[in-house]
């Protein structure tokens, strides 16, 4: 059985595209690490949101983005 030279690239390149994006996870974590995120008492919309869009920012959070995520949620009726 032979194999084909384009599937083994697109193979090798679906590899790259997957590390790169781990990568970039793991990034965003130690960011939100460094951050304090991790160890906040409270946990409410916004900061499970402000934790989780640090993570896919990733790299961009040490050029100086800094995602916040302000959310509000629905009070129940009295």
């Amino acid at each position: 059985m032979t194999y084909d030279a384009g599937y083994r690239r697109r193979s090798g390149v679906g590899r790259i595209v997957a590390i790169v994006v781990v990568v970039w996870l793991i990034i965003g974590a130690i960011a939100a690490g460094q951050r304090h995120y991790y160890s906040s008492g409270k946990s409410n919309c916004a900061s499970v949101a402000t934790t989780l869009v640090t993570i896919l920012a990733g790299p961009l959070n040490y050029i100086g983005a800094n995602p916040k995520v302000h959310c509000k949620t629905p009070q129940p009726s009295k």
